[in-house]
C-alpha cells in the first residue's frame, strides 16, 4: 500500500509540475470557497431576520429584551438560530453528497435523490414511524442510513458506477427505485396515519426545530465525514482520470469508490434526519461550482459544493419567506422550491448533453404467428378471469350464482350493493391497464427505450397536478371539471415536453431526460398546493394520486374506453413505422419514414392515452413499463403484435392490483397504484439488471 501511495503521490507531484496553471487554480478554488462562505454567513443573517414574532434585525443586534412581550433572546435560540443552523448542515451534507457521488460514477445527473438514496432514508424513517418504534437520534440516523445505503446499493449495482453507465440509464434506475419507494411510503402513510401524522409535510423537507440539540448532534458526524472525504481528495482527482489510468497510479479504485459512496450516503441520511427529504440540493450544488470554474480538484470541490449547498438551502427558505410571509411560508417545507430548483437543473443538463439513443440492449427472438395467437388466447383468458374473480373478491366474498342474479336484477340488496361498486372498478382497471400498456408501448419503441414509460416522462405528474387544482381551488363542477382539469394538464406538460426537447430533431434520450425534470417540478408544485389546503382534503388526493379505483361509476369508464376505440386502430395502422423507429435514427429514413412527424404522432398518441387513463384510475405506474416489455418477451418485436398483448397484459395487471389491494386487508383498501408499483419495482429491477452492461446476454 505504501508503494501504491508513493506512485500516486509522484504521478501527483509530476502533475503539478507540469501544469502551470496549478497556482491560478488554487487560487480560484480559495477565492471560491471564501466567496460561498461569505455569502452563506451574509444570507444565514438575513434568514434570522425573518419570522413570525415580529422581531426585526435591529431588535436582534440592538440587544432589546423583548418585543411585544416577546424576550428576543428566546426567539434567537429557540426558533431562528436553530433554522438556519439546520439549513447549513442539511445544505453542507447534501452538497457534499452529490460532490461524491458525481464523482465516483462521472456522471453529473448523479445525486442522493436520483440515486434513490433520499427516498431509501424517508422510506425506513417512516416504517419505524408506522409501526411504533421510538428511537433515539443516533439510532434514527443509523435507520436513515441503513435505508438510504440499501437504495443507492440497488441503483449503482443495477447500472455500475463506470462512466459506461449513461445519464438517461442512471436516472431511469434511480427514478423508478424512488417511484417504488415513494409508494411503499405512501402505502405507509395510509394505512398507519395515526402514527404518521405530519411526516407528509415533513417528507418534503422542513428546517423547523425545536432546538438546538439536534443540529448540534448532527454537526460533529458532518464535520468528520468532510473531513474522510478529504482525505480521499488525491485519489478521487485520480479516478477522474478513468477507472485504468487509477489503478495504474495505484489508486484503490473499488475501495476509494466505496468509502466515497458510504460517504454520501452517510451525510444524506443526517440530513434526512435533521429536516425530512430537501430535494436535488445534492444535484444542484455540483453543478453550480462547476458554473464557477471549480472542478477536478476535490479538496475544494468537496468543500465548495458543501457551501454551495448551504447557501441553496438557505436562499430558498429565505426567498419562500420573502414572498408568501413568514406566516404563510411556514406550512410550505423548504423541499418544494428545491424540487423546482433541481428540475431546472435537470432539464438543463439535458438539453446540454449529447444523445446516445438507447436502443434494446438484449434480442428478442422472431416469434412464430401460431405463438401470437396462442398468447393472445391465453392472455383474453386470464384477463377474463382476472376480471371475474374482481367482481366476486372483496370483503364480501360472492359465487358466481350471486353474479347471475345480479346480471337478471334480481340479486339480494347487499350483493346487488356489492356488485354496482365492484363492477365499474373492475372495468375502470381493465380499460385503464390497457390504456396505459399501449401508451408505454408507443413511448418504448418511439423513443428506442425499453425502459422508459409514461409515468416517468411527466404526464401523468401532469394529470395529476390538474386533479390537485381542483381539489385545493374548490373550483365548482365536480368530478366532472376535475377529469377535464387533468387531462388538460397531462396534455399541456407533454407539449411542454416536446417543445423543450425539440432541437434538431426529438431525440430519444432528450426527451426521457427532460420529460423526468418536468415530473419532478410538477409533483413539487401538487405538493405546494397540497400543503396550502386544507388538511382534510390530503388524504383523499394523495389515495388518487397513489392510483385507485375507488368510487369509479361507468360514466368514468366511458371516455377511456372511446380513446382506446380511436387509439388502438390508428396506433395498428403505423404499426410498420413504429418497428422501423425502434431499431435507429437511420433505418427508418432509408424506408422513407418523416422521422420527427412520426414519432410526435406516435408520442402524442401516448400522451392523450395516458392522460385519459387517469380518469378512470388516477396515477399508475409501471404498467406502461411491465406490458410492453412482457408481449416483446413473448411474441416478439413486430409492434402488430405487441400491441394487442400488451393491452390485454395491461388490463390483467391493473386488475389483478386492485383485487389484491382490495381484498388483502379487507376492509381497508390499498390503492391500486401502490399495489403496482410493488408489483411492477421488483420486474424492472430484473428487468434492468438484465440490461445491464456486464450481463449475459
Amino acid at each position: 500500500m505504501g508503494c501504491r501511495w508513493s506512485a500516486l503521490e509522484r504521478a501527483g507531484d509530476r502533475r503539478v509540475r507540469q501544469d502551470p496553471h496549478e497556482g491560478v487554480r488554487t487560487a480560484r478554488g480559495v477565492a471560491v470557497l471564501t466567496g460561498l462562505l461569505v455569502l452563506v454567513v451574509v444570507t444565514g443573517l438575513w434568514h434570522m431576520t425573518q419570522g413570525t414574532s415580529g422581531v426585526g434585525f435591529w431588535d436582534l443586534v440592538g440587544g432589546r429584551g423583548d418585543v411585544g412581550g416577546v424576550p428576543v433572546t428566546d426567539v434567537l435560540a429557540g426558533s431562528r438560530l436553530p433554522r438556519v443552523l439546520a439549513g447549513i448542515a442539511v445544505g453542507v451534507a447534501l452538497g457534499s453528497a452529490g460532490a461524491l457521488l458525481q464523482s465516483v460514477t462521472r456522471n453529473t445527473l448523479a445525486a442522493p435523490d436520483t440515486l434513490a438514496v433520499t427516498a431509501g432514508s424517508y422510506f425506513a424513517l417512516c416504517a419505524v414511524a408506522a409501526f411504533g418504534l421510538a428511537v433515539p437520534l443516533w439510532a434514527s440516523g443509523a435507520v436513515a442510513f441503513t435505508g438510504g445505503l440499501l437504495a443507492a446499493a440497488l441503483v449503482l449495482g443495477l447500472v455500475g458506477t463506470a462512466s459506461s453507465a449513461g445519464s438517461t440509464r442512471l436516472i431511469l434506475a434511480g427514478s423508478a427505485v424512488a417511484m417504488a419507494l415513494d409508494a411503499a411510503t405512501a402505502m405507509l402513510l395510509i394505512l398507519f396515519k395515526e402514527n404518521t401524522t405530519g411526516l407528509y409535510a415533513w417528507g418534503s423537507g422542513s428546517l423547523a426545530q425545536l432546538n438546538l440539540d439536534a443540529a448540534t448532534r448532527a454537526a460533529p458526524v458532518i464535520v468528520l465525514t468532510l473531513v474522510a472525504a478529504l482525505l480521499l481528495a488525491r485519489q478521487l482527482d485520480v479516478l477522474g482520470l478513468g477507472d485504468d489510468a487509477a489503478a495504474s497510479l495505484g489508486v484503490p479504485v473499488r475501495a476509494t469508490r466505496v468509502l466515497a459512496v458510504l460517504g454520501a450516503v452517510l451525510l444524506t441520511a443526517i440530513s434526512v434526519t435533521l429536516a425530512g427529504p430537501i430535494a436535488f440540493v445534492g444535484l444542484a450544488a455540483p453543478v453550480a461550482v462547476r458554473l464557477l470554474g471549480l472542478g477536478g480538484r476535490h479538496l475544494f470541490l468537496v468543500p465548495a459544493c458543501g457551501l454551495a449547498g448551504a447557501l441553496l438551502v438557505l436562499l430558498a427558505d429565505s426567498v419562500l419567506r420573502a414572498v408568501l410571509g413568514a406566516q404563510a411560508a411556514a406550512s410550505i417545507p423548504t423541499g418544494v422550491p428545491t424540487a423546482l430548483l433541481g428540475a431546472a437543473v435537470i432539464v438543463i443538463l439535458a438539453l446540454r448533453q449529447r444523445d446516445t439513443g438507447l436502443a434494446p440492449a438484449s434480442h428478442v427472438a422472431v416469434r412464430s404467428r401460431r405463438r401470437f395467437l396462442t398468447v393472445l388466447v391465453v392472455a383474453a383468458a386470464l384477463l377474463g378471469a382476472a376480471a371475474l374473480t374482481g367482481l366476486l373478491a372483496g370483503s364480501l366474498w360472492l359465487r358466481t350464482g350471486d353474479l347471475a342474479l345480479w346480471i337478471q336484477g334480481t340479486a339480494p340488496d347487499l350483493i346487488a350493493a356489492a356488485l354496482d361498486d365492484r363492477a365499474p372498478r373492475v372495468a375502470a382497471a381493465v380499460v385503464a391497464g390497457a390504456a396505459l400498456a399501449l401508451a408505454g408501448t408507443v413511448v418504448q419503441g418511439t423513443v428506442r427505450n425499453p425502459l422508459a414509460e409514461p409515468g416517468v416522462l411527466g404526464i401523468t405528474a401532469g394529470s395529476g397536478l390538474g386533479a390537485v387544482i381542483v381539489v385545493t381551488s374548490a373550483l365548482s363542477g365536480g368530478r366532472p371539471t376535475l377529469v377535464v382539469t387533468a387531462v388538460a394538464t397531462g396534455l399541456a406538460t407533454f407539449a411542454l415536453i416536446a417543445v423543450l426537447a425539440w432541437r434538431g430533431g426529438l431525440r430519444p434520450d432528450r426527451f426521457l431526460l427532460i420529460g423526468i425534470g418536468c415530473g419532478y417540478a410538477l409533483n413539487g408544485v401538487s405538493t405546494f398546493l397540497l400543503l396550502r389546503a386544507d388538511p382534510w382534503d390530503t388524504p383523499r388526493i394523495l389515495t388518487w394520486l397513489s392510483g385507485t379505483t375507488y368510487g369509479r361509476s361507468f360514466t368514468d369508464v366511458l371516455p377511456v374506453a372511446l380513446v382506446l376505440l380511436v387509439a388502438t386502430p390508428v396506433v395498428l395502422g403505423m404499426h410498420r413505422q413504429l418497428d422501423l423507429l425502434a431499431i435507429d435514427e437511420d433505418t427508418p429514413r432509408i424506408f422513407g419514414v418523416r422521422v420527427e412527424a412520426a414519432r410526435l404522432s406516435l408520442l402524442t398518441i401516448a400522451a392523450v392515452v395516458a392522460a385519459v387513463s387517469v380518469i378512470a384510475v388516477g396515477v399508475v405506474g409501471f404498467v406502461g413499463l411491465v406490458a410492453p416489455h412482457l408481449a416483446r418477451g413473448l411474441v416478439g418485436v413486430r409492434h402488430g403484435r405487441i400491441v394487442p398483448v400488451a393491452m390485454l397484459l395491461g388490463g390483467l395487471l391493473v386488475s389483478v392490483a386492485d383485487t389484491l389491494g382490495r381484498t388483502l386487508i379487507a376492509p381497508s383498501q390499498i390503492p391500486a397504484g401502490l399495489m403496482m408499483a410493488l408489483i411492477g419495482a421488483p420486474y424492472f429491477v430484473w428487468l434492468l439488471r438484465s440490461r445491464s452492461p456486464g450481463s449475459a446476454r
